[in-house]
Parts: C-alpha cells; structure tokens; sequence
C-alpha cells in the first residue's frame, strides 16, 4: 500500500465508522503526531524520546487534553467525543481510573474522526491544543 493511496482513502467514511474504529485510528495518528514533535524539538535519544512520548500519550495526560478541549468543539465533535467515552472498550491497566481512561478514548476518537474527514487544518488544532494542555499540565520538560 502506497502513503498517499491510504492518506486519500474514499471508502471510510468517518460517520460510518465505529467509534473505537475512529480511537484505534485516532491512538496512532496521535503517537505519530507526538513522536514528529519531539523529533522536532531536537531529541535524538531513543530512550528519550520513548519517555517524553510516553508522557504525552498515556490516558491521564489525554483526559487533560481533552478537557482542555471541551469548549471549543463543535457540536458534531463533542458528540464524537461523547461516544468515544461511552463506548465499552478494553480495561485499563490495573489501578488506573476508569474514568480517564474513557476520556482518553474520546479524544483519540475525536483524532480518528478528524482524520477520516481529511479536515486536516482542524486536526492540527486539536492535535497542538492537546499537546499544549499536556504541556500546561505539569510544566512538562521535553529535555
């Protein structure tokens, strides 16, 4: 498969996708969004940017961002965001909030769906604001 045949992919509708479908895709265009960051600010250490990414992805960190989120979505995305938190997945890992862990996977379905649309001018804002909330939360250091 061709980058560009799956980039330009008519036959996903994002309305029509199940909503863990919308956060599995939305879980890796996230990892890639945050792993080009980091690479970005610098960091060339493997074991360093395994950390720092780490910190970003994990489902405390996208509660935040999500939250951070909730008032600037439109009502389309915050309907998208309601599923993805409503939908019953997996368990977390034991001794993690069950909580945080729907809020996560209603922002990585919010990623997914975005992405799905081709909407990729959204997608960059929802993608940096998430980041910078992470950021704001804890004075997060990327060195």
């Amino acid at each position: 498969m061709e980058v560009n045949s799956f980039l330009q992919n008519e036959k996903c509708s994002p309305e029509e996708t199940p909503v863990l479908v919308l956060a599995y895709l939305g879980d890796a265009v996230y990892d890639l969004y945050i792993r080009q960051y980091l690479i970005e600010q610098g960091i060339t250490r493997l074991n360093v940017l395994h950390q720092k990414a780490t910190g970003y992805v994990q489902a405390e960190k996208q509660a935040i961002a999500i939250r951070s989120l909730e008032k600037s979505l439109s009502d389309d995305e915050a309907a998208v965001v309601r599923r993805g938190r409503n939908a019953k997945s997996g368990h977390p890992k034991k001794g993690k909030d069950i909580g945080l862990y729907h809020y996560s996977t209603g922002l990585e379905a919010l990623i997914g769906y975005l992405y799905l649309k081709r909407n990729y001018t959204r997608l960059q804002e929802v993608l940096t604001m998430a980041r910078e909330a992470v950021d704001a939360s804890e004075n997060f250091e990327l060195r």
